[in-house]
């Protein structure tokens, strides 16, 4: 990401945003991806872009980053919403969504995180945390079982993205994620 010097006028935050949340919807919905096309979705010329964001892979970290932490914010604001339970299965579903953002963005994002394997390791436990709260939360709830490693849930629900990467297969990642969190509960 771009090193910032200095505190960023307020319109200028507002494009940033407005940028982020534009690039994480083209890149998740595939086709044309172009820093053009980003610009164009979120209002904004293409050289306002390029002065916050000088490459693609500034872009993408950026995107990667922002995307990133929402998802594990989305922990704590679901387990105030409901269940345990229904706070992972919707959570899971987030993270599905999360990963077509990173699917669209694969090649630069490849790029950047064989640049920065600290990133990698720091999303990865970022995300091993936001599973591990909520599956805490179900433990002390007595509806998810407790002999279960947050790495483990994380890694069946990235089989579960694995499997359905393609377009049109979000009923199926639905239905898995139903099964998995189905494995989760205690009986």
């Amino acid at each position: 990401m771009v090193e910032q010097t200095r505190r960023l006028r307020a319109d200028a935050v507002d494009n940033e945003k407005r940028l982020l949340d534009a690039a994480a919807l083209v890149f998740a919905a595939g086709g044309e991806s172009t820093l053009k096309a980003v610009a164009k979705a979120a209002g904004v010329g293409i050289g306002t872009l390029y002065r916050r964001f000088p490459t693609r892979e500034h872009l993408v970290e950026a995107v990667y980053r922002n995307e990133s932490a929402r998802l594990c914010a989305s922990a704590a604001n679901l387990l105030g919403e409901r269940s345990a339970v229904d706070a992972l299965r919707d959570w899971m579903g987030r993270f599905v969504d999360y990963i077509s953002t990173k699917n669209g963005m694969a090649d630069s994002l490849h790029a950047v995180l064989s640049a920065d394997d600290e990133l990698r390791l720091h999303t990865r436990a970022m995300l091993a945390e936001a599973i591990a709260t909520i599956m805490q939360a179900g433990v002390a709830q007595g509806t998810i079982r407790a002999d279960l490693d947050p790495q483990d849930v994380m890694m069946s629900l990235g089989g579960i993205t694995l499997i359905t990467a393609h377009e049109g297969q979000r009923e199926l990642a639905d239905r898995l994620i139903d099964i998995l969190v189905d494995g989760l509960r205690i009986r």
